[in-house]
């Protein structure tokens, strides 16, 4: 038998926390004494591990709704959320090599080439690709991260190459914390060739939490399994 402050003092947080916890659904109901006091057990410990190693793993949000899912024996659904974290870690590193690519090859001669080249995109399918609203690229542009062209006959902005090139590292910065204003800066100085050691520690930055993130979707692996285990 378990108090809670025995759960709280483990992991350096406040007995209120604990209870907010239980009241969220993120641990199982607490039995209670016969003079109404909480009393856990290891179940609600191995839950308190689990739940608080999915946040580094996988966010605040997606780690509520993952323990919710337990709680409510909805193991399946819970697995969904898990593999769309492990989905978009993927993808953001596949991002990251494509912009180290497009760095790496970065010149003013190959900038001038991409944006005499026939491949453009419209608003839409530069939002579709990104997966972001056109209004968020709008508002990129309105900061001087996107100078999109516009066609001269319909007055629609068209990105070039260059332009999707610099959507898509404004797209990996953004998701890795970075102001927008911080974007602006390394995104300009990609375009006019100058200098890249921004550019190399910003993406050196990301490179260490998408591995601190892959680290901590398994140690949150090995609590989840333990707690699921004591539910069996």
């Amino acid at each position: 038998m378990l108090r809670p402050t025995d759960l709280a003092r483990e992991h350096g947080i406040s007995t209120q926390a604990v209870r907010n916890y239980e009241r969220d659904g993120f641990i199982p109901p607490a039995q209670r004494s016969p003079s109404g006091y909480r009393i856990y057990t290891e179940v609600h410990a191995a839950a308190l591990r689990a739940y608080l190693s999915l946040i580094p793993a996988y966010g605040h949000s997606a780690a509520g709704q993952i323990m919710n899912a337990l709680g409510n024996h909805e193991l399946d659904r819970a697995l969904v959320i898990i593999d769309r974290g492990h989905h978009q870690l993927l993808r953001d590193r596949e991002t990251l090599d494509a912009v180290r690519k497009a760095v790496d090859h970065l010149t003013a001669e190959s900038d001038a080439a991409d944006g005499r080249s026939a491949d453009h995109r419209t608003i839409g399918e530069l939002a579709q690709r990104l997966r972001v609203t056109p209004a968020t690229l709008r508002n990129w542009e309105s900061v001087g991260i996107l100078v999109p062209a516009r066609d001269p006959a319909t007055g629609y902005r068209v990105f070039h190459a260059n332009d999707v090139r610099d959507a898509e590292l404004a797209h990996l910065l953004r998701r890795g914390g970075y102001p927008l204003d911080r974007i602006t800066t390394v995104v300009q100085q990609i375009r006019t060739a100058g200098g890249t050691d921004t550019l190399s520690s910003a993406l050196e930055d990301w490179q260490r939490k998408l591995t601190a993130r892959g680290l901590a979707m398994l140690s949150a692996a090995t609590r989840l399994d333990r707690y699921l285990s004591l539910l069996r």
